[in-house]
């Protein structure tokens, strides 16, 4: 086929400018720059390239299992809450999370922060939707602690039997093991109530959580027990998430433990706790273990008995009584849970109501605990559980959304609730002077160094407090 010759030097095709195609990095960069406009002013914006191999992993996205795409500085034109739900349901087509930082921590790589710019947006790829799980290892967890527990419960049964009462349990253990019933399913009322609490809070905010996961203990330990937990699957939204979920576990479980130890301490006896061991005792039984105070439970006695104990060497025998002595081990677990640090119970409630800022009371409650092991050395452990893993907080995808007032006063209600409950010594253990020798009652009194201990604990909080607001 043949085209006919121009037939003059103008007379020729109009040259059209070719244009580029479009990358599929730029249309998504369009794409994902439109759909942060819907919820704020876009001052500046950073698009990190996609690379498998990188190391740019940080903490947030680490928990996430995604890398950042994208980062957007501005100012939200919807309020913090409004903004990341609208935006969250946008980018589920896309398979992206958001994270919404102030700009403060989320430095400029300029280091010229605009005032008009105080909100950062950053996008990673990925989304969390955890698969669900069996719920036999929770139940078979469940039933083996249910008898450590009657286990412990029915050693303290033992305490008011004759020699003979004892012989016979003993000989028909462990069908006698229903004799620590008072004990087990106490106990296990104050830690499920703690769980659970964590648990309908979280579903509440629909976030995946597993059942309790309950700890046995048995024979080694005097609790039967080492507690329960619940693991969350999904990262919380935000600081509002973080508290109700944090603070709803302690609160919930003091609502059981706290009467059942009134209840208990009504069926427990008062008697001489200086003891003593006839001849022939061996080594290992020549001493004797009692339960430390806190503010809480040397009320409670004050109020069942009508005087202060430890004094004129009397004391409750806690042992007399399985309620007291669960209601006594739920108080202790409920005050180890809120301790501010890290992923226990009391991190996130602190995290909650200062932010970041949590963060600066690491090495000063790590401090405070180190301090707590000249007193007893049965923090030593703890201590070295907090140093490994006292660091990592659950740092909330939405970290600009405030709390509101309401949430502000449970949180700090946790955190009182931390100071009566706390027990400094928890668990103390004395030698047992030879039978004959005579009494000594200055060694019950109330101990110096403890009741110190208990007053100062405010003042460490308060001091902590103001480091923090730095």
């Amino acid at each position: 086929m043949l085209h006919e010759t121009a037939s003059s030097r103008d007379h020729r095709p109009i040259a059209r400018p070719v244009m580029a195609p479009i990358s599929p990095d730029e249309l998504f960069q369009n794409a994902l720059r439109g759909t942060i406009s819907e919820v704020m002013a876009i001052d500046s914006e950073v698009f990190v390239p996609a690379e498998p191999d990188d190391e740019r992993r940080a903490a947030p996205f680490a928990m996430m299992g995604g890398m950042p795409v994208a980062s957007f500085r501005g100012r939200l034109l919807l309020d913090s809450e409004a903004a990341y739900e609208k935006l969250d349901q946008l980018l589920i087509p896309t398979n992206h999370t958001a994270l919404f930082r102030s700009a403060a921590e989320v430095p400029a790589s300029d280091d010229r922060p605009n005032p008009a710019a105080p909100h950062v947006i950053q996008i990673i790829n990925g989304r969390v939707n955890p698969a669900p799980r069996p719920w036999w290892p929770n139940a078979l967890l469940f039933v083996i602690t249910l008898f450590s527990v009657m286990y412990t419960g029915f050693v303290l049964a033992t305490y008011d039997m004759s020699p003979g009462d004892i012989q016979r349990a003993s000989d028909q253990f462990p069908f006698s093991l229903y004799l620590g019933l008072p004990y087990a399913l106490s106990i296990l009322l104050i830690l499920g109530a703690h769980e659970l609490g964590h648990y309908f809070a979280a579903r509440r905010h629909n976030l995946a959580v597993t059942l309790p996961y309950f700890i046995p203990l048995p024979i080694i330990s005097l609790l039967g027990t080492m507690g329960a937990f619940i693991q969350l699957r999904q990262p919380m939204r935000n600081r509002k998430v973080l508290l109700d979920v944090g603070a709803a576990g302690p609160l919930t479980g003091l609502i059981f433990a706290i009467p059942i130890l009134f209840i208990g301490l009504t069926m427990a006896q008062v008697n001489s706790v200086t003891s003593c061991f006839p001849p022939g005792t061996p080594e290992a039984l020549r001493f004797s273990t009692y339960e430390g105070d806190s503010f809480l439970y040397a009320l409670a006695k004050t109020l069942i008995f009508g005087r202060y104990l430890p004094s004129g060497g009397q004391d409750v025998l806690i042992n007399s009584s399985q309620l007291a002595w669960a209601g006594w081990t739920g108080l202790l677990v409920t005050a180890l849970n809120l301790i501010p640090i890290g992923q226990l119970d009391g991190g996130h409630v602190l995290y909650s109501l200062i932010g970041e800022r949590a963060r600066r009371l690491y090495y000063p409650v790590l401090l405070g605990m180190f301090g707590l092991t000249l007193i007893s050395q049965n923090w030593l452990i703890w201590v070295l559980l907090l140093l490994f893993l006292g660091r990592v907080y659950a740092t909330p995808l939405d970290t600009i959304t405030p709390l509101d007032n309401r949430r502000r006063w449970i949180g700090v209600l946790a955190l009182v609730v931390l100071v009566v409950i706390f027990v400094p010594a928890p668990l103390a253990t004395t030698a047992l002077p030879p039978c004959g020798t005579p009494p000594s009652t200055d060694s019950v009194d109330a101990n110096p160094l403890l009741t110190a201990a208990l007053w100062i604990t405010p003042a460490v909080v308060a001091l902590g407090w103001r480091v923090a607001r730095r």
